[in-house]
């Protein structure tokens, strides 16, 4: 037990990221942490009048202590803690939601290694981020926190009920796709087994039981290499699609029925042209890093494109601003507003993409194959030092104004040529630069490259190009 009535804790400082907080168990991230974060962050909730708040966790080995001792923080805030167990993380959006909780806490480690873990979080029904987690951070290190009466703790089962939700938006009728499914032995696993059972068509489901130590590979599906096994299967039984889940269940990643993989800036244009036959005209919203393509086909099938920052939670509030029905992030987040909550959830998009692929009448390759032809560079990522990330993005949007380029400067730089376009931005979790480029040739291709090396240089960095080209 946590000794609350003297609390005060300092965090590492690689722990409080933008979007979310993360670290690696047993060196930036422990059970200290956790309490640390439950009881400062009912203290947030409290402030803003709310005392109920969900409690999630994913299937990593560690997951269980870090929630133990999450709610034990909750609880010495005061809080009335509702705790629905090992699930994907947008099982427990949906808890916090549909039980109008006051706050809501998942301990997910997402895509990143077996020993990594972390939280995501939600204030009401909207993400808490950016700066909310730094005014965490520092409230847990004033060690002024109020002292209240002890709170709670009850268990839920909300499986039953989330699927039961997730089928409700069946439109497929009883047509019998052959499908493979690959959870990536993440927290995904339960919750599958018993959506499959209510779809008709024939099911595979690969990597199924919740493993903590991710054995048959790392569970991030916009990672070509994590998708073999999937893709092998969909080639072996002649399937219609394959489907991966990122560690919590909250990115997703396809295979066509040739064995292809679709990027999530692919697979969003098929379902905003399904959004879309229903809002016409309807904003569109889609992370700077997707290409050229996807903006295209949107304003084409009737809708308006909206380049938007990259990050679930940005998305996630961009789209309650602007009343978007669908958004979506190259690295598989999808958020549907249309008939769902706006937050991105695997499980759900993977039955709207059933929908689609069905009324489409046509198998997901013929789709893929009419998509315009592009070649791309993979998301390319040069170490930079913290203090000089965004500067050095400043200092090439300063010389490109100058230049008088095309640039949209919505996060970082992304500049539109005759050739194609090129991105370059500063992560925001990480010590590094990221970049991106696309054009209609290799030969183009290798003009952009060259301008983004240019940049780079000019601003004192040199930047590793070799083996960076990919068809899309």
């Amino acid at each position: 037990m946590h000794d609350s009535r003297s609390f005060s804790h300092t965090f590492p400082a690689s722990l409080l990221r933008e979007y979310d907080i993360r670290g690696i168990v047993g060196e930036t991230l422990g059970s200290a942490d956790a309490f640390a974060i439950g009881r400062s962050f009912g203290a947030i909730v409290s402030h803003a009048d709310g005392f109920r708040v969900a409690v999630g966790r994913d299937g990593r080995l560690s997951s269980p202590d870090l929630s133990t001792a999450l709610i034990e923080g909750l609880i010495a805030s005061g809080m009335a803690v509702t705790d629905i167990g090992v699930g994907p993380t947008p099982m427990l959006y949906f808890c916090a939601t549909v039980d109008e909780m006051d706050g809501a806490v998942m301990v997910t480690g997402s895509h990143n290694p077996a020993n990594y873990n972390g939280f995501k979080m939600m204030l009401g029904r909207k993400p808490f981020f950016g700066r909310q987690i730094q005014d965490l951070g520092r409230l847990a290190a004033e060690g002024t926190l109020p002292e209240t009466s002890p709170g709670s703790v009850t268990k839920k089962d909300i499986k039953g009920l989330y699927v039961e939700r997730l089928l409700q938006d069946w439109r497929g009728g009883d047509r019998a796709l052959e499908i493979v499914w690959d959870p990536g032995n993440g927290s995904a696993g339960e919750v599958l087994a018993r959506l499959v059972k209510g779809l008709p068509g024939n099911h595979t489901v690969l990597n199924a039981e919740i493993d903590g130590r991710f054995p048959a590979h790392h569970p991030d599906p916009t990672v070509p290499r994590n998708l073999e096994q999937l893709i092998a299967a969909v080639r072996t039984r002649n399937a219609d699609i394959g489907i991966a889940f990122d560690g919590d269940a909250d990115r997703i990643g396809l295979v066509d029925d040739t064995g292809e993989v679709l990027f999530g800036d692919q697979f969003l244009i098929l379902l905003a042209r399904d959004v879309l036959a229903t809002y016409k005209g309807a904003p569109i919203i889609a992370d700077v890093k997707a290409s050229q393509v996807l903006f295209d086909e949107i304003k084409r099938a009737g809708g308006k494109p909206l380049m938007w920052k990259t990050g679930h939670s940005l998305i996630k509030a961009k789209m309650a601003e602007t009343g978007a029905p669908l958004a979506g992030e190259m690295s598989g987040h999808i958020f549907f507003a249309d008939h769902w909550y706006g937050f991105d959830d695997a499980l759900y998009t993977a039955v709207r993409i059933l929908n689609a692929l069905i009324a489409s009448g046509r198998p997901l390759s013929v789709f893929r194959r009419a998509l315009p032809t592009v070649v791309n560079t993979p998301e390319l990522r040069f170490d930079c030092p913290e203090d000089r990330k965004f500067a050095v993005v400043a200092e090439v949007a300063e010389r490109l104004r100058a230049d008088g380029a095309q640039v949209s400067e919505t996060d970082g730089v992304r500049v539109t040529t005759n050739e194609g376009w090129w991105l370059l931005r500063a992560s925001n979790t990480q010590a590094v630069l990221v970049a991106r480029a696309e054009a209609k040739s290799d030969a183009a291709l290798q003009t952009l490259k060259a301008a983004v090396a240019a940049q780079l240089a000019a601003s004192g960095l040199a930047p590793d190009f070799s083996g960076s080209n990919a068809s899309h």
